[in-house]
């Protein structure tokens, strides 16, 4: 294994298609690919300063090093990485990869981040920006936090635990997404989506859980959710208060109260979903907005 230690790397491709490296206390800047077609390669205390450090690589392991802004979009084909302790402030990092690992990491401006990769997993991540992970699938995560809307868009296998997801319209066209122990807050959760199952969770959300097939949730508390479950197949088991339920598809829906449930005649079939809770404030055949 060559080392390579306490180097400035400047210039484009400054270590292209470089193998069996080790690179520590490094910074590379001024020049775009600097580690373009490398592989089996590990990365210590170094910062990526400039455009796509990790580009068609494998087997790589980077950990207590830096992405810093214009390192953008910074590992895309790139399969086999691992990445420990690290701040990446860059955009638009991880597209179509396959196998990626992050622990103890903090992506600050994670917009269009880890778009259509594949068997990804994240410990202990947090990530701030919009359209986070889009069409990639086989995701498990474990104590993640997440601010920006649109998450998770298109994905398939995901597996979420111990998590805050603030995310306007999270999981929408998803299919086959478990989340755990986790608070989600966002508008019009779920939607168009397949195989949502949510067990132990705090949610919030306007309009949230429509259009889906196959919505379960198991021991989960609405807070301030209105206008639920419209045109869902449901199987809810709710243990608080639901402000209100409009036009759920078919299915059980469980929960203390109901504020509001709305069922029109002309839309959906109300016969098909069974609703069990200790009392409504109001039944009604019609929307607000149509009234």
């Amino acid at each position: 294994m060559t080392e390579i230690k306490q180097k400035r790397l400047t210039g484009e491709r400054a270590l292209f298609a470089g193998y069996d490296l080790k690179i520590t206390d490094c910074i590379f800047e001024d020049g775009e690919s600097p580690l373009k077609e490398s592989h089996d390669i590990s990365i210590e205390n170094s910062i990526f300063g400039w455009k796509y450090p990790l580009w068609y690589c494998r087997n790589v392991s980077v950990s207590n090093t830096n992405w810093l802004e214009m390192a953008r979009a910074g590992v895309w084909y790139t399969n086999n990485i691992t990445v420990e302790n690290a701040v990446i402030q860059a955009p638009k990092n991880f597209r179509r990869c396959d196998g990626v690992k992050l622990t103890d990491v903090s992506l600050t401006k994670a917009s269009e981040t880890f778009w259509n990769c594949k068997n990804i997993r994240l410990e202990n991540v947090t990530a701030a920006g919009d359209y986070f992970a889009m069409n990639s699938e086989n995701i498990e995560i474990d104590g993640f936090k997440l601010d920006g809307n649109y998450s998770f868009d298109g994905c398939k296998n995901v597996v979420i635990k111990n998590s805050t997801l603030i995310s306007k319209d999270a999981f929408w066209n998803s299919e086959n997404i478990t989340v755990y122990d986790s608070f989600i807050s966002g508008e019009y959760l779920g939607w168009n989506s397949k195989n949502l199952t949510l067990i132990n969770c705090t949610i919030e959300s306007l309009q949230g859980m429509c259009y889906i097939e196959n919505l379960v949730m198991k021991n989960c508390r609405l807070i301030n959710t209105t206008l639920a479950f419209e045109y869902s197949s449901v199987d809810a088991n709710i243990t608080s208060n639901i402000d209100s339920i409009l036009n759920p598809s078919s299915g059980v829906i469980k929960a203390d109260h109901i504020g509001e449930l709305i069922l029109e005649k002309d839309q959906i079939d109300p016969s098909k979903t069974k609703i069990i809770c200790n009392g409504i404030d109001t039944e009604s055949d019609t929307v607000e907005w149509r009234r």
